[in-house]
This record gives structure tokens, C-alpha cells and sequence, in this order.
């Protein structure tokens, strides 16, 4: 497998993904370190999504679509960007994936059906419901059609973007999956703080009742079970019945995020949210222990899919590629100061 592969649908396919986005996530985070300086704004990681993010594009085919939150290195990883040109859209640099202009924040690549992200909470959900309606035009009548899977955070259920959307998604059965990865924090805000259906105890897959579509919760970390369940939405939205909303429950096991401020000044936040606000450090801790990448290594193990020195392999292999593309991404020109004048219309 190479830096710009697809992921496929065989079990060792979906853990060498999980590894790889762990091994690009675990880069950036120590380039604040290693290279200060070199990434300016800001970052936000997924380590504790990576079984979320990997079998449920496991359960889409080329032609399907995907839209993200800013929290978005895993998926372009997990569709087979090249995680050079990423990581040097991350520092700014002119050979980046989208010549520097994104960042970490605002990384595409529609060849490969990233069609984007963006820094505003929410805003991935209409988005990708247009392009749903788009896919629905361009399949009209063929019960083939091509899907769009959106990921959101709990968060961003509580914009009026999410209802809006998923009304008119569930009205004209559209082609989408709605995947919420519930890392049940917002920022520093525990979800039960700001969502009635946590508050009651209740899954918040029951959003999905007012807009008569199915809801399902899931456990996120186990990358078979994300497939299966995101693969009978997709088949769902693909045959023209409408779309599926599905709470991929994780745990980010990093902070909320981190960012440089001209200039210099440190921003980042040094621990999880769990220990820092509300002095939580067992279950932080129990995180730690259901962390999805070992986790789902040691079940291939047990399981015989692998052995360990493949597995060790595989881990080896996703930090020399992770090397190669921080080496590269610092290697990469700077863009020309004329540059920042492309693409501006007014």
C-alpha cells in the first residue's frame, strides 16, 4: 500500500489506515515542538476517531462523496490523499494539497471525494446535503446513485444547519448518510451540558425521529461494526430510500486542539479537557485503555488475521511514510507573496 491507496475492505486495509492517520495525527501534534513556528493556526486532531473514520468509508465506493468538520486529517488520509502534500498544507507550503491556502482547517481533494472542510461548526452538514441533491439529479431514476457521507461532531447537532438539513434530506429521500461522532465534548463543555437528549440519559441518534429516518448509536471504536452499520445506510440512501442518521460514539484522546498566534505565542491546549475543566483523571484515563488502534490490533492477533510482527510492520511502515512526509512538507517552497492575490474576485 502507498500514501495515495484507497483504503479497501479487508480487516489488516483497515488497520493499516488506523494507523497511518494515528502516526500523521501524532506528527503534527509534535511538530509544535520539533519545528515551532512552522505551522501557524490552528489544529485540531482525531486520534480516538480512527475507527469511525475508517470503516465507514470502508463502506463507500469510488464516485461517493465525503464532507467533514474541521477536525479532517483521517478522512483524505483514508481516501488516499497523498499525506505529503497534506502535512505541507498543514505548514503553508506551495506544494501542499491545496497550494497552502487551507491549512489544516480547509484541506479537499475532489479527485479523490474530499470535497472539502470548513472552520465553521456545522457548516460540512447543507453542504453536503446539496451535494446529495446533486447526486440524486445525476443518478435520477437509476436506484444506483452515488452517496454523500457527512461527518459532523455533537456539537454541530445544535446548529439549526443539522435540522434544517436533515428535514429536507428525509422530505426528498436523498442520498446521504449523516455520521454525528459524538467525542462528547465540545470544546471544554461536556455534552450533557448542552444537549437534551444526553441531559435525559437518551442516545443522540433520537434526533433522527422528528425527521423520520432511521437513528442508530454505535460503538465508533470498533471499525467492523462502524462498516456494517454505515454500510446498510449507505446501501439504504443508495437504493433512493433516504438517509440514516448514525452516532459514532468516540473519545478524542487529545485536547480540543492547538494553534500558533503571531507571534509565536503558544495557544494549545497542554491536556484533555476531562483532566484540565473537570479534573477527571480516571476516566481519561479509562480512554486511554479503550484506545481503537491497539484495540482493534490486538483483535486481529487474538483473531489470527495477523501476526504481531505484521502488525509491528505495518506500524513501522506508517512511521518511515509520516517521516517522509514531514521531510517533505518542510522541504516544500514557501508560496510566492504574489500568490495571496490568486482566487480573490472582489
Amino acid at each position: 500500500m502507498t500514501a495515495v491507496d484507497r483504503i479497501g475492505t479487508s480487516r489488516i486495509e483497515m488497520l493499516r489506515a488506523m494507523v497511518r492517520i494515528r502516526e500523521f495525527e501524532e506528527r503534527v501534534k509534535r511538530t509544535f515542538t520539533e519545528h515551532p513556528g512552522v505551522i501557524r493556526g490552528h489544529t485540531h486532531l482525531a486520534d480516538g476517531a480512527e475507527a469511525s473514520i475508517v470503516g465507514s468509508i470502508a463502506a463507500i465506493r469510488p464516485g461517493d462523496q465525503v464532507l467533514a468538520t474541521y477536525r479532517c486529517h483521517g478522512y483524505p488520509i483514508a481516501l488516499g490523499s497523498d499525506t505529503t502534500a497534506m502535512m505541507a498544507e498543514i505548514y503553508g507550503r506551495a506544494n501542499g494539497l491545496c497550494g497552502g491556502y487551507g491549512g489544516s482547517m480547509h484541506l479537499a481533494d475532489p479527485a479523490r471525494g474530499f470535497l472539502g472542510t470548513s472552520g465553521i461548526v456545522g457548516q460540512s452538514i447543507p453542504q453536503a446535503t446539496g451535494a446529495a441533491y446533486a447526486a440524486q439529479v445525476r443518478g435520477a431514476g437509476s436506484g444506483d446513485s452515488d452517496v454523500v457521507l457527512c461527518f459532523f461532531g455533537d456539537g454541530a447537532s445544535k446548529q439549526g444547519a443539522f435540522h434544517e438539513s436533515l428535514n429536507i434530506a428525509s422530505l426528498w429521500k436523498l442520498p446521504i448518510v449523516f455520521v454525528m461522532e459524538n467525542n462528547s465534548y465540545s470544546v471544554s463543555v461536556r455534552v450533557e451540558q448542552e444537549d437534551a437528549n444526553a441531559a435525559a440519559g437518551e442516545p443522540l441518534a433520537t434526533k433522527a425521529k422528528a425527521y423520520s429516518m432511521p437513528g442508530v448509536t454505535i460503538d465508533g471504536g470498533d471499525p467492523d461494526l462502524v462498516r456494517a452499520t454505515v454500510g446498510e445506510a449507505v446501501a439504504r440512501a443508495r437504493a433512493g430510500d433516504g438517509p440514516t442518521l448514525v452516532e459514532s460514539q468516540v473519545y478524542r484522546l487529545s485536547a480540543h486542539g492547538n494553534s500558533i498566534a503571531p507571534p509565536g505565542v503558544p495557544l494549545h491546549y497542554p491536556e484533555h479537557e476531562a483532566v484540565t475543566v473537570f479534573g477527571d483523571v480516571a476516566e481519561y484515563e479509562a480512554a486511554l485503555r479503550g484506545d481503537p488502534v491497539p484495540r482493534f490490533r490486538a483483535a486481529l492477533v487474538t483473531g489470527g488475521v495477523l501476526d504481531a510482527a505484521a502488525a509491528d510492520a505495518i506500524a513501522a511502515e506508517a512511521a518511515d511514510e509520516m517521516q517522509r512526509a514531514v521531510d517533505g512538507a518542510l522541504a516544500g517552497p514557501d508560496p510566492a507573496p504574489s500568490d495571496a492575490l490568486r482566487f480573490v474576485h472582489a
